[in-house]
């Protein structure tokens, strides 16, 4: 998958998301037929037999199957973290890259016991963006490679992608992206991130009304993302788009990735159906940004750790749900008698 050369950038994505896929129909109805003589009590497995039927719509296998799944991070700096709206320094970006490689963070034990692929992705932690409160992040081009960039995640025949980024000061980005698209008050998009004091989310304030002021009204979600956004929402955005196009489910993690799935809802509002939206972020906005998209996390364990380590958790359910779909008996496979 590339971008072309001839028109502007932007236009390549538009025409991307326009031509989105639907749903494997053949596929799903299977699952469906399958799942009604298993042995069980119809729909005594809950939202499992709905992940089940997801999975296979999604993906167009039958019975559906997770045998290579992955956690894509995608790491970036912010110019905006150097104005006191984290309680962590930017030296963390390439501390935790490095902390990645070496298998000491959450998210390596969490992929471990879910046995599940990790790879991050540099995006130029040592360059951070130019703070949001007085520069664009990106111009066009810059944004769309980008995204284009994040697209390529998939190579290797990834069959599940769990979405996660890391990045000092990239909730108040996410913010900035979350007040740009669904508008309200800098207040209602903006939490505590990393653990700052009052002080720092005095600064947090300002800085999202300061970036979201610079917009001028400007209504197109793509615009919004390279003005306020950041390399790695960019880079997620593309991702979702190109899992929707090859057929790859998605699970999304925490606030500052649903911030990359809610730019792609606002070209398309159907653009999210291949995703899975794991949990409930302790970021208080993330619950508002779900019911505005229109979609209901796996779980709530007060997490905001980032790195994708909601998404691993839930791709452990994904692929429970896989298994027992395909390796339950049916009624006439175990000899038990069915409903009378």
């Amino acid at each position: 998958m590339s971008l072309s050369e001839t028109a502007l950038p932007f236009d390549d994505i538009r025409n991307l998301v326009k031509s989105m896929p639907g749903p494997d129909e053949e596929a799903l109805q299977k699952v469906r037929d399958r799942d009604s003589q298993l042995t069980k009590p119809a729909g005594s497995l809950g939202r499992l037999e709905e992940i089940a039927e997801w999975l296979a719509a999604w993906s167009g296998n039958t019975p559906p199957k997770v045998s290579r799944p992955m956690v894509a991070i995608f790491a970036s700096a912010h110019g905006v973290a150097d104005e006191g709206v984290s309680a962590f320094p930017s030296a963390v970006n390439k501390q935790m890259v490095e902390n990645f490689a070496a298998g000491g963070a959450a998210i390596n034990q969490l992929c471990r016991v879910n046995d599940i692929g990790l790879k991050v992705f540099d995006l130029a932690v040592d360059m951070p963006t130019p703070s949001i409160t007085r520069e664009d992040a990106m111009d066009e081009a810059n944004c769309a490679a980008t995204m284009a960039y994040g697209m390529e995640a998939l190579a290797g025949g990834i069959d599940l992608i769990c979405l996660g980024e890391m990045g000092i000061g990239n909730t108040t980005v996410a913010a900035a992206v979350f007040h740009g698209l669904f508008g309200g008050e800098a207040s209602d998009w903006i939490g505590r991130g990393t653990g700052v004091d009052d002080d720092g989310l005095a600064r947090k304030r300002e800085a999202v009304e300061k970036a979201v002021a610079r917009l001028n009204g400007e209504t197109d979600p793509l615009e919004i993302l390279r003005k306020v956004g950041g390399r790695e929402i960019a880079a997620m955005a593309g991702l979702i788009i190109a899992a929707r196009l090859q057929r790859v489910p998605v699970i999304v993690d925490g606030f500052v990735t649903t911030a990359a799935a809610a730019v792609v809802y606002a070209m398309n509002p159907s653009g999210l159906d291949h995703c899975l939206f794991a949990h409930v972020s302790a970021e208080h906005a993330h619950g508002r940004v779900l019911e505005r998209l229109g979609k209901d996390a796996l779980f709530d364990f007060g997490m905001r750790l980032g790195e994708g380590s909601g998404a691993a958790l839930a791709a452990g359910v994904v692929k429970a749900a896989s298994e027992m779909h395909s390796g339950m008996a049916t009624f006439a496979d175990a000899g038990v008698s069915g409903k009378s």
